[in-house]
C-alpha cells in the first residue's frame, strides 16, 4: 500500500514539472505559443538598381597599338681630316646647329704658309711654262727659214709641254693646299644637337685618330620605329598601298597633346622569333619633345570600319567560355550573352558577333545579377507618385 501511494506521488510529481517548464519556456521566447500563426505571404522578387547602355552602331578605326621607341635618323660623329692644335671650340655642348655651322678651329698658320709657298711655286711655274711656249713661237718661224732644225723645235716644244704639266700638277698643289686649309675649319655636317665634346681647347688632335670630337644627333625630324604582329601585316600592307597610314605617338604621364606622323618604312621580312614585323614612323617633332631612345605609345590608324557594332568596354565580362554581358530583355530582366569581341578602341569595344544595334547592355552592377535578375536603370528619373485625398 505504501509502494502504491509513493508511485501515485512521484507521477504526479513529474507531471506538476513538467508543466511548470514548459510555462516558463513560453514566457522566455524559447517555445512559439500554441496557437498556430498565419501563413507568410510570398515575397516579391527584388528588381536591382544598375547602369545601362545602348548597342551603337559607330564607324569605328581599324587601328594598331604598340609600344615604340624614338629613334633618330641621323647620328655623326664628328672628326678631323687633318691634324693640328685646337685653337677654339666654337660651340656649348648640348646646342643645337645647322648643317656647315663652325663647331671648331684649328690652328691655321702652318696650313696658310704651306699653302702660301705652293702658290708662289704655281706663280714661277707659270712663268716658266710661258717663256717656253715663248721660244716655241720663236722657233717655229726660223725654222721655217731654215734657221733652226728640225730636231731644235721638237726639243723646244717637248720642254714647253713639260713645263704646262707642271703648272697643272702645282696647280693641283695649290687646291690640295686650299682643301687642307678649309679642314682647319670643322663644320657641322647636319642638322641636329650636339654631344658632350671630348677635347677642348689647345688639345692636339690628329687624323688617324679613332675617337670623335663631339656627336651630333639628328632631332627633327625623328623615327618612332615599332613592331606590328603578322596578322596585321595584310591590313599594313592594303592601307599603306592606298594612303599614307597615320601614327600618333604619346609619351607617359605627358600631358602634351599626342605627335603625329606617318609611316616611312616597312621592313620586307618578318622576325621568325617573335612573329612580327619592324616599322618607322616619321614624325616632325617639332617641338623636340621625342627624345632618341625614349619609349612611346603608338597608334597606328589604318582604315575605318563602317557601322561596326559597338559598346562601352565596361560592360564585358570575362568567364570561362570567354567574354560576356548582361543584356536588358524588354521586360527589364537581365540575360547572360556570350559575345566575339573584335578589338577594343579607347572606352568603346567592337562586338564581331553577337549583338545588334538597339540592345540595352548593362555597364554598372553585373557582380549582383544572375539570369533573370529584373534590373532597372539607376540613371533613370524616379516616377513620382500621384498624391491621394
Amino acid at each position: 500500500m505504501k509502494r502504491f501511494f509513493l508511485l501515485a506521488f512521484l507521477v504526479a510529481a513529474a507531471v506538476a514539472g513538467y508543466q511548470w517548464r514548459a510555462e516558463i519556456s513560453q514566457m522566455a521566447g524559447l517555445q512559439p505559443p500554441a496557437k498556430p500563426s498565419a501563413p507568410a505571404q510570398p515575397a516579391q522578387a527584388r528588381t536591382e538598381p544598375v547602369v545601362m547602355a545602348p548597342v551603337e552602331a559607330r564607324d569605328m578605326p581599324v587601328q594598331v597599338a604598340t609600344i615604340g621607341r624614338v629613334q633618330a635618323i641621323a647620328t655623326v660623329g664628328v672628326k678631323p681630316r687633318v691634324d693640328g692644335e685646337i685653337a677654339e671650340v666654337a660651340f656649348r655642348e648640348g646646342q643645337d646647329v645647322k648643317a656647315g655651322e663652325v663647331l671648331f678651329v684649328l690652328d691655321r698658320r702652318s696650313a696658310e704658309a704651306t699653302l702660301r709657298a705652293v702658290e708662289a711655286n704655281l706663280a714661277r711655274d707659270r712663268a716658266q711654262a710661258q717663256q717656253a711656249r715663248a721660244e716655241v713661237r720663236r722657233a717655229s718661224e726660223l725654222t721655217q727659214r731654215d734657221f733652226v732644225s728640225r730636231q731644235r723645235y721638237d726639243q723646244l716644244e717637248t720642254t714647253a709641254a713639260v713645263q704646262e704639266a707642271v703648272v697643272r700638277a702645282t696647280e693641283a698643289a695649290v687646291e690640295n693646299a686650299r682643301l687642307t686649309l678649309s679642314y682647319m675649319t670643322i663644320r657641322a655636317p647636319i642638322d641636329g644637337r650636339t654631344g658632350a665634346v671630348a677635347l677642348k681647347k689647345g688639345n692636339v688632335v690628329r687624323a688617324a685618330d679613332t675617337g670623335t670630337l663631339v656627336t651630333i644627333t639628328q632631332i627633327r625630324p625623328i623615327y618612332v620605329s615599332f613592331t606590328a604582329t603578322q596578322k596585321d601585316l595584310a591590313e599594313i600592307r592594303r592601307a599603306d598601298d592606298q594612303a599614307e597610314i597615320r601614327v600618333e605617338a604619346t609619351i607617359p604621364e605627358d600631358t602634351g597633346p599626342a605627335m603625329s606622323g606617318i609611316v616611312t618604312f616597312v621592313d620586307n621580312n618578318i622576325d621568325a622569333a617573335t612573329g612580327t614585323i619592324a616599322l618607322k614612323a616619321t614624325m616632325p617633332n617639332a617641338d623636340s619633345r621625342l627624345w632618341p631612345g625614349q619609349f612611346v605609345n603608338v597608334v597606328a590608324t589604318l582604315r575605318t570600319e563602317k557601322n561596326a557594332i559597338t559598346v562601352p568596354a565596361a560592360a564585358l565580362q570575362v568567364g570561362q567560355n570567354g567574354d560576356y554581358l548582361y543584356v536588358v530583355k524588354p521586360d527589364m530582366t537581365a540575360s547572360v550573352r556570350t559575345v566575339k569581341v573584335s578589338r577594343v578602341v579607347g572606352e568603346r569595344a567592337v562586338i564581331r558577333e553577337g549583338l545588334q544595334a538597339g540592345e540595352r547592355v548593362v555597364v554598372e552592377g553585373q557582380l549582383r545579377l544572375t539570369e533573370g535578375t529584373r534590373v532597372r536603370d539607376q540613371r533613370a528619373a524616379p516616377a513620382t507618385r500621384t498624391p491621394t485625398s
